[in-house]
């Protein structure tokens, strides 16, 4: 259904009343004169504009008044008047109105769904970090029970109790760095240290790391193919370090005995594509869009026996974004899993 301005309204309304009045004047000269034409069209044109004059009028005022608070209550600031009445002449107000109240309610709903989803992460998020940080709690507080009770005399046992509390100690540390960390990385206060470096010589040297990690469970290390070339990139060195750790790690944690750990590159142009494969236990596709988020585990009683906080794809993806970079994961339960991010090509 159409809608029209006030300027319309006020023409159509001074147009009919002036019909109006028109037909009751032409009655009205009809029977008291002979030459009556030229009163009439006179009388009429005045009836129109005045007629138009105080239906306009009104009817902006009107509208104004009411369209006044919608337009505060949209936009969250105070109009000035002239502006709204001059807007309220010049444009079809009740569909922009209209338009805009449809707008305002559907990211009003949007934000309200986006704050419902942020409460139950925010709850699931406290949870899980109360989960993570009461074991170790709990561990250490029966080691120093079990030292307090007479252990701490028996040498056979103190210093293996205390080792465990250190390692618990240890834990509760790592879980409060990573979330620093992260907490950082979000709000941008970890200033990323740009340089240019040959990723390979970096690979290597993290294969170098973790190649204790790797034999315990005979878990080989190694490139797609043999790079005789570097591929340098812009990036910060330490922090790609660090996420070609926790992906190795990762891919050794839920690795299979006698697996692989295949790490690859790819030039994309501008960037280069980074890829660390295994063939693992792999990751059920329902779970894969929640890999990266903070404590999320597949398998918890599996990945807390593995070690780790529950953070480190979490960093992993906070890095590669911070980069202006992206982050995928694919998998494919028991035949293994491929983390795949870029990174700038090196700056010359």
């Amino acid at each position: 259904m159409r809608t029209y301005s006030p300027r319309q309204m006020a023409i159509i309304i001074a147009v009919i009343s002036s019909l109006i009045a028109g037909i009751a004047l032409v009655v009205f000269y009809y029977s008291i004169a002979t030459s009556f034409i030229l009163p009439l069209i006179f009388s009429l044109m005045l009836i129109f504009i005045v007629i138009y004059i105080l239906v306009s009028y009104l009817l902006t005022s009107f509208i104004f008044e009411k369209i006044n608070p919608i337009y505060k209550t949209i936009h969250n600031l105070n109009i000035p008047e002239n502006d709204l009445k001059k807007g309220l002449e010049e444009k079809d107000i009740i569909n922009e109105v209209n338009k805009e109240v449809e707008t305002w309610a559907n990211n009003k709903t949007s934000e309200i769904a986006q704050l419902k989803e942020l409460a139950k992460y925010r709850k699931e998020f406290l949870g899980n970090v109360s989960h993570e940080l009461k074991t170790p709690i709990f561990n250490i507080q029966g080691y120093v029970l079990t030292l307090l009770d007479g252990g701490l005399e028996d040498s056979s046992i103190n210093r293996t109790y205390l080792e465990k509390t250190e390692k618990s100690i240890n834990r509760m540390i790592s879980i409060v760095q990573d979330l620093e960390d992260i907490s950082k990385l979000e709000s941008g206060e970890l200033k990323l240290n740009y340089s240019n470096f040959d990723i390979i010589e970096l690979v290597k040297e993290v294969f170098d790391d973790q190649e204790l990690r790797a034999k315990e469970k005979d878990i080989q290390l190694k490139f797609n193919l043999n790079y005789d070339k570097a591929v340098p990139i812009y990036a910060d060195r330490e922090q790609v370090d660090r996420v070609l750790t926790n992906l190795i790690v990762n891919s050794i944690n839920y690795g299979i005995e006698k697996g692989t750990t295949v790490v690859s590159f790819m030039d994309m142009g501008e960037n280069i594509l980074c890829e660390v494969t295994d063939n693992g236990v792999g990751i059920p596709e329902k779970e894969l869009p929640r890999v990266f988020e903070r404590f999320y585990r597949v398998d918890k009683s599996r990945s807390r026996n593995a070690g780790g906080t529950g953070l480190g794809l979490a960093i992993v993806k906070h890095i590669i974004e911070a980069h202006n970079q992206t982050i995928h994961v694919r998998s494919s339960v028991n035949k293994g899993t491929s983390f795949v991010f870029t990174l700038k090509k090196e700056i010359k």
